[in-house]
């Protein structure tokens, strides 16, 4: 147990209850939001499916350099990628099976439809806000572990498998760790 959490036994997240839940009007903060660190980055879920009845969410990733995120294909989940601050390689599999990457630098934008095969890596510190479709913004939640504070630099969180395979099997995805991207365009 930290000692954030010695003030509230349950162990909750103090940011716990902090969205509405059903569509209403609210405002938060700077560093407000419910926070998760996954691997080594801070994701903030800032707007979820709840509060607009399953359309989308809205989050952001505060991300060291790091390692390619596994391939992996959202079955019914489209996901956009806007780099506030950094830059990030995202690859690809179009329908038609030709593989790409595209980096994206500060003010780029990429999307990826569901169903797509694709994965990531952040090239150099990012900061990322995504919206995706409603619910699948919890993933980060459930596959990461829950924070209080909103900044960078906390200490990393490495989900076991079962929790990794839970989170996925939760949100429609499917993890393809052996998916080789040595061919795709530029």
């Amino acid at each position: 147990m930290s000692l954030e959490y010695l003030a509230d036994p349950s162990g909750s997240p103090r940011w716990k209850d902090l969205l509405p839940g059903r569509p209403e009007a609210y405002f938060l903060k700077r560093g407000e939001g419910e926070h998760a660190v996954l691997f080594t980055d801070l994701f903030t879920v800032l707007l979820s499916g709840n509060e607009t009845e399953g359309q989308f969410g809205f989050f952001t990733s505060q991300a060291p350099r790091g390692q390619l995120i596994p391939a992996h294909t959202h079955h019914g989940t489209h996901e956009v990628f806007y780099v506030v601050d950094g830059s990030v390689r995202v690859y690809v599999q179009d329908r038609d099976g030709t593989k790409r990457s595209r980096l994206l630098t500060t003010g780029d934008f990429g999307y990826v439809p569901a169903g797509l095969v694709h994965a990531y890596q952040v090239e150099e510190p990012a900061l990322l806000v995504g919206v995706s479709t409603g619910g699948f913004e919890r993933f980060f939640q459930q596959m990461g572990q829950p924070a209080d504070h909103a900044h960078a630099g906390q200490r990393p969180f490495i989900p076991d498998f079962p929790r990794m395979q839970a989170a996925a099997q939760a949100h429609n995805m499917e993890f393809l760790p052996d998916f080789d991207w040595s061919d795709a365009r530029m």
